[in-house]
């Protein structure tokens, strides 16, 4: 398993999480075994918000002997106690719904406590003038909540809880779908989503990321708005590769589909290359780096794409950017033009230009 670093704190979370939604359909004994395969297997980051109960039993008895081993992301305002989810965002149901789930996960801790599902302007509103964001504040006070999180689906509502400097971790639905502007989630443009990616990296605030493959959509050729299948680690490679991303969250109901999510990590880089977005990204999209890789390998070793990114938050304000770049033993004044990456580029970028920029705004 591959593992990255939560920025606000020192836990090591794995690249591959699992959401708990349609496990959750099954029996307790399903949800059981499928959370100890996973992680035996490595996986330490696990998503609280499916749609039945079942899953919060099964993994407290998953969790016996071991609660170390994973990190729980527990929505306030998603509700259990009838047995089937439930939206309550209110104060009582909310302190109510939370007790319930500790309760079931054999836990005196929430590792990640996070406002759900809050899209527009009046959700917000409500989980602050109901106390519920008070409440989740205090809890983390306490030392009940570890890290506060946010689920969205909404740049613009992302960045308003993001000014209040609360935020440790965020869910966020990422896909090339959503990210250029097909399907029901795609909120907000090309660079408002992409900003929010590297204002999250700038300000230390991971992302946990929702949705990788649109409920399958992206996986299947008559079903993909492109019109053209890709697979799941294109798709886990893709979301992996945007600022902030520390895990790709993805639903599995039994060991057999775990173990297809797995096998990203034993996947050839050819496999991992979704540069085949760029037939059918929007024009907008031409000329703009998105760290694929395919113009790997480059003759005299640069990592093009590592490159390009550091060059881009860096420019966004982030300064760690510039001193990971710095410590790169190869840099863009390494590049000898050759032209190699731009005859390859699916987005035409042209590299051999950008790398003259990146060289003389680090100066080396």
């Amino acid at each position: 398993m591959e593992y990255r670093k939560l920025p606000h704190g020192d836990e090591q979370i794995s690249v591959i999480g699992m959401g708990t939604s349609v496990v959750g359909e099954s029996s307790v004994k399903n949800v059981v075994d499928t959370v100890t395969f996973a992680l035996d297997n490595g996986i330490n980051y696990f998503d609280l918000a499916g749609g039945h109960a079942t899953i919060f039993p099964g993994i407290g008895e998953a969790l016996a002997g071991r609660r170390k081993d994973a990190y729980l992301q527990v929505h306030f305002g998603a509700d259990y106690t009838s047995g089937e989810y439930g939206w309550n965002p209110t104060l009582d149901g909310v302190k109510r719904s939370v007790a319930w789930q500790l309760e079931k996960l054999k836990t005196d801790y929430i590792d990640f406590g996070f406002m759900h599902c809050l899209d527009e302007a009046a959700d917000l509103e409500s989980y602050e003038q109901n106390g519920i964001l008070q409440y989740l504040l205090n809890m983390k006070a306490h030392g009940v909540v570890r890290h506060i999180g946010l689920s969205t689906h909404a740049p613009q509502l992302a960045n308003r809880v993001l000014d209040m400097g609360i935020l440790d971790m965020m869910m966020f639905s990422i896909n090339p779908m959503y990210d250029y502007g097909q399907g029901d989630y795609s909120i907000g443009s090309v660079s408002e989503r992409y900003s929010l990616y590297t204002r999250c990296e700038k300000e230390g605030v991971g992302i946990s990321v929702m949705k990788p493959f649109n409920a399958g959509q992206l996986l299947d050729a008559n079903k993909s708005p492109f019109h053209q299948a890709l697979t799941p680690a294109q798709c886990i490679q893709y979301a992996l590769d945007r600022p902030a991303v520390l895990t790709v969250m993805q639903g599995a109901a039994n060991i057999a589909e775990l173990k297809q999510n797995l096998a990203y990590l034993t996947a050839t880089p050819e496999e991992r290359d979704y540069s085949v977005i760029g037939s059918f990204t929007p024009g907008e999209t031409k000329g703009i780096c998105v760290y694929c890789k395919h113009c790997q390998p480059c003759p005299v070793g640069l990592d093009i794409g590592l490159i390009n990114k550091y060059y881009d938050l860096a420019r966004q304000g982030d300064v760690l950017a510039k001193e990971h770049y710095l410590t790169l033993e190869q840099t863009a004044s390494d590049c000898v033009g050759c032209g190699h990456c731009n005859s390859r580029c699916p987005f035409s970028v042209d590299q051999m230009h950008r790398m003259e920029d990146i060289r003389a705004y680090f100066g080396r």
